[in-house]
């Protein structure tokens, strides 16, 4: 509890200081007033929400004139993709990978005469029991609280460029500890020399440190280059702290080491190329998982490579394929090397006003030399109306004997196939100074083989209680062409 009261004085601290910028900003000068905009443009009109995937934002943007509405102001400031000046905002996700036009965002901005900021993040205040009617031996439960914290910041370099920078935190290592929280099923990485199981690992303090630029050779055609340290490869689909159809679980998805691990990477770098809906994009990086000491920056190595092929064929959809090689993922196993590969479908709609459906369908597969490979496969989605999100994931996971300790009962190799389905819901409680706080719950209901029943019981169920601070939805009004 006392750690929760620490991390409460900090967030109070860091929301002030944003607050305290974006509300004492400089207005915008003559040159740059919304008035002389409108002179050029045509009036701004708002998006709705597209009846047959009809919306197509990407031919919105020429300049990337955008009316922001942050409820204490309205003014036109030069917004764009982080790693293209003729994309929408909105297509952001983690790393370089993409979000659908459609998505929602939920941040602060802040602004300047060159400069574009935005702050966004999300806390779970919460209570966390896993299996509650104590069927198995492996379930635990307490109070926690994860976290994390972004800002990012673009400008335009002369016509045709754009320099971009990203850094991630998270509180993770104070309010989790060493261990992280607890999780039936979860698997991945190490603590004091013995295999993570059945806990979320933390995520490091300094979770991305990134630099970027990008050049638009033509309106349909960008080229961009990637260096984070730490940093996010091309690989997977947007992680899912940073999935639409996620922001209202607290939980890591149990596939997340199928899918979406590689999110925190010491020494990465990325090229890529979009060609009008198209993005092909290759990266080296380091293969080896952050190390248990959540504060230090790990060896950059750059002994993996990984490819992917993004598609958004309108503003509602964004798909990939990605393939990678993982060269000594896993501190214990460092003989072990590891390909990775996923395919994704994320889509997103608005449905009028702050209402929203988003969902995400994925896959993943970790293989490694001369044994099968171990498939996860992933289904969530999230509705919400006003005030009031429902949420649902359902996950299938194979996960081996080693994954989940379980050597000296069975093979290292045995696999293990695990469900795994989720059902929450949250109601906005209040709203101060554009932060809105939700108190939620969510239950879920675990299965897995008979054989191990006597460990995990036999239809294990976890629950968990808690209030979500994060900020509200950023309205944005696209100039039409």
């Amino acid at each position: 509890m006392f750690k929760i009261i620490i991390l409460l004085m900090v967030l109070c601290g860091i929301y002030k200081s944003a607050v305290s910028q974006h509300e004492h900003h400089k207005p915008p000068t003559k040159q740059d007033s919304p008035a002389k905009e409108k002179k050029k443009t045509p009036k701004s009109k708002e998006v709705k929400a597209p009846k047959k995937d009809t919306m197509n934002m990407q031919q919105m943007h020429n300049d990337h004139g955008m009316n922001i509405d942050t409820g204490m102001h309205s003014m036109v400031v030069p917004m764009s993709h982080a790693f293209s000046l003729n994309l929408p905002m909105t297509r952001n996700g983690s790393g370089t990978g993409w979000l659908p036009d459609a998505s929602p965002m939920y941040g602060y901005m802040i602004h300047s005469k060159k400069w574009m900021y935005m702050v966004h993040g999300s806390v779970f205040l919460r209570y966390n029991n896993q299996d509650f009617t104590s069927e198995g031996t492996r379930g635990d439960d307490r109070f926690d609280a994860p976290t994390w914290f972004m800002l990012m910041g673009q400008r335009k370099v002369g016509n045709n460029g754009l320099f971009h920078f990203s850094s991630m935190f998270s509180l993770d290592p104070v309010i989790e500890g060493g261990k992280g929280y607890p999780l039936l099923f979860q698997s991945g990485e190490s603590y004091q020399g013995k295999s993570l199981v059945d806990r979320q690992h933390p995520h490091d303090l300094i979770s991305e440190l990134s630099v970027s630029y990008a050049h638009a050779i033509s309106k349909n055609v960008d080229a961009f280059i990637y260096v984070g340290y730490p940093g996010e490869p091309a690989l997977g689909p947007v992680t899912f702290m940073h999935r639409p159809s996620s922001l209202d679980n607290p939980n890591s998805p149990i596939s997340h080491h199928w899918v979406d691990a590689t999110h925190i990477t010491f020494g990465v770098v990325t090229l890529g190329f979009r060609f009008g809906k198209f993005k092909i994009e290759g990266s080296s990086f380091t293969g080896r998982e952050p190390n248990e000491d959540r504060y230090n920056f790990d060896k950059a190595r750059f002994d993996s490579w990984s490819g992917r092929l993004s598609f958004n064929p309108s503003a509602n959809w964004a798909l990939q394929v990605s393939h990678g090689y993982l060269k000594s993922p896993e501190e214990l196993h460092p003989d072990e090397n590891q390909n990775k590969t996923t395919a994704s479908a994320i889509y997103s709609a608005n449905i009028g006003g702050a209402d929203w459906i988003n969902a995400t369908i994925l896959w993943g597969m970790n293989k490694e030399k001369e044994n099968r490979g171990e498939n996860a496969f992933l289904l969530e989605g999230a509705f919400r109306k006003r005030k009031t999100s429902v949420y649902a994931r359902y996950e299938f996971t194979e996960k081996s004997a080693e994954e989940l300790v379980l050597e000296s009962s069975f093979k290292p190799h045995d696999i293990f196939s695990v469900h795994a389905l989720t059902l929450g819901a949250n109601y906005d409680l209040l709203e101060f100074r554009k932060t809105k706080i939700a108190a939620g719950g969510q239950w879920s209901i675990y299965t897995a083989p008979e054989s191990l029943n006597t460990i995990y019981g036999k239809k294990p169920m976890a629950v968990q209680v808690y209030l979500r601070i994060y900020p509200t939805l950023m309205r944005m009004n696209m100039k039409q062409p």
